[in-house]
């Protein structure tokens, strides 16, 4: 009868494993078909929300206004000059003593000048508008990153639980083969000490979590504590999505080199606008006293005298040298973008190789688990027929690990691969 009943319970176990796995199976057909379009809808939301809240954002769009609001700030023509003098010793003139003077000018640049200051402004707030669009890609960027983090994570959490169950259920067996003489408590002790190992991983990994939804939330601007979801499992696609390389050679960051070196050309012509002249236009006033001791005409007419100035730059020499600092920061701009552009195309070809390389890994541990499985039923027909190596089962089970582990970090490694990609030439 005891042994009718341990058969009975073996086939109990059995027949559970062959449930366990069918659904297993059944939860990966349904997660191919619905993980993409889940996925991508909840990132895009998190996405949106950081790009609306980012400080970091607000930071550079504000400084986008400012650059702007120059504008009117350079429009302005000099101060108009008003002057007022008392003749304290009265010149005498033949219609009359002169007793105060009065006088206005208003200098105003050369033809053209207040054009080329607005040019000028107007070409340093396109670039600084650069800014914004840089800033809101690596913000993306950076949201993405953090997301497949967090999502390796709690995979890597979920396979742990998932393994310290399935090494439970090992224990159970041991235990079992204890009773009937085929196994040493050693074993036993064996499992539950990788069961703690385990438990201890997967603590370590949710304070990891923990951290890292910090960084999340403070990129969305919200409080630390809020709980981020994150979709239960991701796969790589079949195929991966068209790269376009000439794009990089439009990346904002190098847009905005392009747009510096013409806020150069309109500094130069700003720079030329200065060197000529300025013209100004006056008038003074003077108040003559009538002397009263006469009688003719125009006795004690005041003095009205309009005035015109030109101001001339004779010394040129700080003109020429601004033309000269002008060519050479073109130069440097130029070897800057140059250097720039060279550090895009090799950061675009390592994500591409690297992914490639997530999608083999991926490949390959979709391949050594299946042997692990094939293994694992071996390991359960040998212990039906009272043969079972709980060492083996050990090894297994680190394999099997080993390989879940691998596979996720295929996974996270292709998906932020692919988000740097897309911010290089999307």
């Amino acid at each position: 009868m005891k042994k009718l009943k341990y058969i009975i319970e073996e086939l109990i176990f059995s027949f559970s494993l062959l449930v366990f796995h069918f659904k297993s199976v059944l939860i990966i057909i349904f997660l191919l078909f619905s993980v993409h379009l889940i996925n991508s809808q909840s990132l895009n939301v998190l996405v949106n929300e950081a790009l609306e809240n980012n400080p970091e954002i607000k930071k550079f769009e504000l400084q986008h206004r400012r650059a702007s609001e120059k504008v009117n700030e350079i429009n302005a023509i000099p101060n108009t000059e008003f002057g007022v003098g008392y003749f304290v010793s009265e010149p005498e003139t033949r219609t009359g003593a002169q007793r105060f003077k009065v006088s206005v000018k208003q200098m105003l640049p050369w033809f053209g000048t207040i054009t080329s200051r607005e040019n000028y402004v107007n070409s340093l707030a396109d670039a600084k508008y650069e800014d914004i669009v840089i800033a809101k890609r690596k913000l993306m960027l950076s949201v993405s990153q953090s997301y497949y983090n967090l999502y390796a994570n709690k995979a890597k959490q979920k396979v742990l639980i998932e393994n310290i169950n399935l090494l439970k259920t090992y224990e159970t067996m041991a235990l079992t083969a204890v009773e009937v003489g085929r196994a040493s408590a050693v074993d036993v002790l064996r499992l539950q000490m990788r069961q703690n190992d385990l438990q201890q991983l997967k603590e370590v990994l949710q304070q990891q979590f923990l951290a890292e939804q910090t960084n999340f939330n403070n990129l969305l601007n919200r409080e630390n504590k809020v709980t981020v979801t994150i979709v239960d499992s991701l796969t790589i696609p079949l195929e991966d999505f068209e790269i376009n390389i000439e794009n990089l050679e439009v990346h904002p960051e190098l847009l905005k080199y392009d747009k510096l070196y013409q806020s150069i050309g309109k500094s130069e012509f700003l720079n030329q606008k200065k060197s000529s002249p300025m013209i100004g236009f006056g008038l003074d006033y003077i108040n003559v006293e009538p002397r009263p001791d006469m009688t003719f005409t125009d006795n004690g007419k005041d003095i009205v005298m309009p005035m015109v100035t030109l101001s001339i730059p004779i010394f040129s020499k700080k003109y020429k040298s601004v033309t000269k600092q002008n060519e050479l920061e073109k130069q440097e701009i130029n070897y800057q973008k140059q250097e720039r552009l060279n550090s895009l195309e090799t950061l675009l070809d390592k994500a591409i190789n690297e992914r490639v390389a997530a999608r083999i890994s991926n490949n390959t541990a979709t391949k050594n688990l299946n042997r692990t499985k094939d293994a694992e039923d071996i390991l359960i027909k040998s212990y039906e027929t009272g043969t079972i190596d709980f060492n083996d089962v050990l090894d297994i089970q680190e394999l099997q690990l080993k390989f879940q582990i691998g596979q996720i970090e295929a996974i996270k490694t292709y998906y932020v691969q692919s988000t740097i990609i897309n911010y290089l030439v999307n």
